[in-house]
C-alpha cells in the first residue's frame, strides 16, 4: 500500500458507490440543492452525473467531501 493511500478516508471506493449512496440518502432534488450542478437537477441519472463528475475536479471534489461528512 502506498502512502498516500494510509489515511485516505475514501480508498477502496468507486465514484459510483459514493454517487449511489449519496441519492440514496437525499435523493437526487435534495443533492441537487447541496451541491449546484444541473447533472443532478436536470433528468439525473447515475451514468450522467459520473461522465460529468469524472471531468470536473471541482465537482468531484464536493461530492467526495460530502460523502465523507454524511458517512463518517
Amino acid at each position: 500500500m502506498s502512502k498516500e493511500q494510509v489515511n485516505n478516508p475514501l480508498h477502496g471506493l468507486t465514484l459510483e458507490k459514493i454517487l449511489v449512496a449519496l441519492v440514496e440518502h437525499y435523493g437526487w432534488a435534495q443533492l441537487a440543492n447541496v451541491i449546484r450542478v444541473n447533472c443532478f437537477k436536470n433528468d439525473p441519472s447515475v451514468k450522467s452525473s459520473l461522465k460529468f463528475l469524472r471531468k470536473t475536479p471541482w465537482a468531484r471534489a464536493e461530492v467526495e467531501q460530502l460523502y465523507l461528512k454524511t458517512f463518517q
